[in-house]
């Protein structure tokens, strides 16, 4: 498995936990995060949402899909820039932006091993 791959795949664990969390308890993570429960079932479809975005990643990690690599690191990113328009727009609590961190992070990460993986391949490949 590439260093991008594994990437991927512990973004895919994290995603899988997260939609797990907001399909069976979500009042108690918006809890912690101090942001007001609900009894809506927009949060639990979101999780579901999530849950499958999990579940590609995990395969995609599996199959080495280096273009889905690559675009996740540009959809991260867009996350956290998203994430913070709605804060400065007053649509949500600061701490969303801790999300958005995360999903930042981890495309960096990817995108770090992205290029690590590619200069291995081309010390290989002179051999």
């Amino acid at each position: 498995m590439s260093r991008a791959a594994f990437t991927i795949k512990a973004f895919g664990v994290y995603l899988l936990a997260l939609g797990l969390v907001l399909i069976l308890v979500p009042n108690l993570l918006l809890a912690l995060f101090g942001l007001p429960e609900t009894r809506e079932v927009w949060i639990r479809v979101l999780g579901v949402v999530v849950f499958n975005l999990g579940v590609y990643y995990w395969y995609a990690a599996k199959s080495e899909a280096r273009p889905f690599f690559l675009a996740s690191v540009f959809t991260r990113a867009f996350v956290l820039a998203a994430f913070v328009v709605f804060v400065a727009a007053g649509l949500v609590k600061p701490i969303l932006i801790l999300f958005g961190a995360v999903d930042f992070g981890g495309g960096v990460w990817t995108f770090q091993s992205m290029k690590k993986d590619r200069r291995s391949r081309r010390r290989i490949s002179r051999i």
